[in-house]
């Protein structure tokens, strides 16, 4: 896992896969709190947008069940 921040962009992105495979699908969980899925519907990673005004506070999300394609 990896973890990294933009401070210019104000962008939170953790990452459970390796930063290159790229993601075959993207699903909003909230708004600004985006889920990304590789082509096997593995959870790769987790992008928070505005990351300032979430850092601190408890975010709980549930990920939604995927049938592959």
């Amino acid at each position: 896992m990896k973890i990294e921040y933009d401070p210019e962009r104000d962008l939170l992105y953790i990452y459970f896969a390796e930063p290159e495979v790229k993601a075959a699908q993207t699903v909003t969980i909230t708004p600004g709190v985006h889920a990304d899925f590789d082509k096997d519907s593995k959870l790769i990673g987790i992008e928070v947008i505005e990351a300032s005004k979430v850092m601190g506070k408890k975010i709980e999300f549930k990920l939604p069940e995927l049938t592959a394609a």
